[in-house]
C-alpha cells in the first residue's frame, strides 16, 4: 500500500466521519473483510489523515474507507504518526507540500492478529516523505516509523532517515532533487507557534 497527495493551504473544516466503510470503487476481494475495530491495542490507522482532506465533504468521508486504513498500535497512531500529520497540517499553510508514504509489511508474523477477523496482516512499519519548495529551495524530510508501542511523539526524531536511505529500504523512487536526498535533519520540523492543528 502506498499513498501520495498534495497538501495545500487549509481552507476547510469539514467534520470527520464516524463510521468506516468498504471502498465502493475497489473489488471486495481486494479489501479487508471487516470494518470493525481491530482490538488488541491497535487503532484503525489512517494512511492519509481525514484532517488533510477537510476541504471536501466527499474526500473526508472517503478517508474512512477501509482501503485507507491499517492496524496501527494506538501509541504509534496517536503518537509519532500523528505528529507527522500535525507537521504537515502546519507547514501546508506555509508551502504546498508533496506527501508520499506507505507500508513496510516485514516478516514478523507474531503480531498478525487480524488475518482471520479482517483478512489483513499487521504492518511492521510505516514510512512517509514530505517535500516542500522547488529547485534550489527544495527540502525533504522522511521517517520510517515502527508499528510498535514505543513509537510515541518523543521518539519521532529517532525515526528520521535520509530520502536515499528510505529509497533503499522501500525500493521506491522519490521525486526529489539529488542534493536533497542525502540530507537527514537532526530533528523533525518544528511545529510553528500558534498553528491550528485542527
Amino acid at each position: 500500500m502506498k499513498f501520495q497527495y498534495n497538501a495545500q493551504h487549509d481552507t476547510g473544516n469539514e467534520a470527520r466521519a464516524k463510521d468506516f466503510k468498504l471502498d465502493p470503487d475497489v473489488p471486495k476481494e481486494c479489501q479487508q473483510t471487516s470494518t470493525a475495530p481491530y482490538g488488541q491495542g491497535y487503532d484503525r490507522g489512517h494512511q492519509v489523515p481525514a484532517n488533510h482532506l477537510d476541504y471536501s465533504p466527499v474526500a473526508i468521508k472517503q478517508s474512512n474507507y477501509i482501503t485507507n486504513i491499517l492496524p496501527q498500535t494506538s501509541q504509534m497512531n496517536r503518537g509519532a504518526w500523528l505528529q507527522t500529520e500535525e507537521i504537515i497540517e502546519c507547514y501546508r499553510d506555509i508551502d504546498e507540500l508533496l506527501v508520499i508514504g506507505g507500508v513496510i509489511m516485514g516478516s514478523n508474523s507474531a503480531d498478525d492478529y487480524f488475518v482471520q477477523s479482517h483478512g489483513v496482516k499487521t504492518p511492521d512499519a510505516f514510512w512517509k516523505v514530505v517535500i516542500r519548495g522547488t529547485s534550489q529551495d527544495e527540502r525533504a524530510i522522511a521517517w520510517v516509523v515502527p508499528n510498535s508501542k514505543d513509537a510515541t511523539r518523543k521518539h519521532l526524531d529517532s525515526y528520521l532517515v535520509s530520502v536515499d536511505e528510505l529509497e533503499r529500504i522501500t525500493g521506491e523512487k522519490i521525486p526529489v532533487a539529488d542534493y536533497a536526498k542525502h540530507d537527514k535533519p537532526t530533528a523533525s520540523w518544528t511545529i510553528p507557534a500558534g498553528c491550528n492543528r485542527g
